[in-house]
């Protein structure tokens, strides 16, 4: 496949483009700020040109071309700042812009034009999305974005410190350790916000899918309270919980394919087939279509909070021991009997850590896997069955049904 091959006059296209694109976007803004924008659909792309322009003169040779141009138009831009700031307007979107639309200019003859491309589009997007920005911060939690900002902060203070070697004959890695962390936080906090955003606002079936990227267990016992609480909404929390349970096998199959890609060829279509079964037995489920059709979203803890963080990570760690001493004193036996012991709680520690830290047996593994996963789906139908009297039956025999279902792929090597 042939490459663009990116000519001056490519870039000038590019960089006029770029220039008109955000002129547009400006122009729309007068209207709302009352003309009080510094530059529209002619002005920016003017801008944009300047730049290129000075960019190429200091290509030929014209050393001072573009701090010349730069220092021309903050001069104009800080004019027109300072006449708004007297007319009793203050912001400094529109003089910001104006000095980044030179740059980018610039950059489209000097630099790959991908870096200009990209600071155009963006800048765009953040000045056309401003009202949704603003009331985005208007709705934030402020104690969860401290605390996914102590998370962060933390992670880049640690992260780069950890030593990056094995320690023990467990053959534990601390980077690789919170680097795992940081990996199933990410995904978790991916699901968290879809669930903080839509809430309520959409169906439970589609609810206990997003919930499922997060805590398919948390799902199931929500589900089953809703159950419980609204016996006419008892079919769709039972659908909601079978479809949060089929997301985790998606989920611990793209956490594998981060953490030990090696295991994914092997492993791939039989969690997805086992996701597919659990689809397949939610659609049959028979649900009152006049029951209320708001969702209840079970209320996550949010994934980037120091404190879930630290446990998975001492899970990670007693788990990768525990199964490293249970393969060496005890063999494969004493894995797949740890598997099953392990279904009963959060699998993927369990499953990270035996793809990331065992060596050899991968077949044993792969069962190993889908043993820990057979038994979670019991457990799973068994908390909402609990709380479900009203159709505790059907829940039985779809999650028994789906726990057969998994012996052929154990079997199968």
């Amino acid at each position: 496949m042939n490459t663009i091959e990116w000519t001056f006059e490519l870039r000038f296209i590019v960089a006029l483009a770029l220039g008109f694109l955000v002129g547009l976007e400006r122009e729309s803004s007068k209207a709302e700020d009352n003309g009080m924008v510094f530059g529209g659909v002619r002005t920016l792309p003017i801008i944009s040109m300047l730049g290129f322009g000075c960019a190429w003169l200091q290509h030929i040779g014209v050393v001072f071309a573009l701090p010349a141009g730069l220092l021309t138009i903050g001069t104009l831009t800080a004019i027109a700042y300072i006449a708004k700031i007297r007319n009793g307007r203050f912001g400094s979107t529109s003089a910001v812009t104006a000095l980044l639309t030179f740059v980018v200019g610039a950059l489209a003859m000097l630099v790959d034009v991908w870096v200009a491309m990209a600071l155009g589009i963006i800048n765009t997007i953040l000045l056309s999305e401003k009202s949704e920005l603003e009331s985005f911060v208007e709705r934030l939690n402020k104690v969860e974005f401290l605390a996914t900002l102590k998370f962060l902060l933390v992670t880049l203070i640690i992260l780069p410190v950890l030593p990056n070697r094995t320690y023990t004959r467990f053959n534990l890695n601390p980077t690789t350790i919170w680097e795992v962390v940081i990996l199933v936080s990410t995904i978790g906090f991916i699901g968290y916000l879809l669930s903080k955003k839509f809430g309520n606002k959409i169906g439970m079936w589609l609810s206990g899918m997003i919930g499922g990227m997060v805590s398919s267990t948390a799902v199931s016992v929500a589900a089953g309270r809703i159950a419980k609480k609204d016996p006419s909404r008892a079919g769709s929390a039972l659908q909601a919980s079978l479809l949060a349970c089929s997301v985790m096998y998606l989920r611990i199959l793209v956490l594998v394919w981060f953490v030990a890609p090696s295991f994914v060829g092997m492993l791939w279509w039989k969690l997805l087939a086992l996701a597919v079964i659990g689809i397949l037995l939610s659609i049959g489920v028979k649900h009152n279509s006049q029951a209320q059709s708001e969702s209840e979203v079970p209320q996550f803890q949010n994934p980037f909070e120091i404190r879930p963080a630290v446990v998975f990570a001492a899970l990670f760690v007693v788990l990768s021991v525990v199964t490293t001493l249970v393969q060496s004193t005890v063999g494969t036996a004493g894995i797949l009997t740890l598997a099953a012991f392990v279904g009963v709680t959060d699998i993927t520690p369990f499953v990270l850590s035996i793809v990331s830290g065992t060596s050899g047996m991968t077949t044993v593994l792969i069962s190993a896997i889908i043993i820990s996963m057979m038994s979670n789906t019991v457990v799973k139908g068994v908390y909402f069955g609990w709380f479900a009297p009203s159709i505790r039956k059907e829940t039985a025999w779809r999650f028994l049904l789906w726990t057969a279902l998994h012996i052929p792929f154990v079997m199968i090597s």
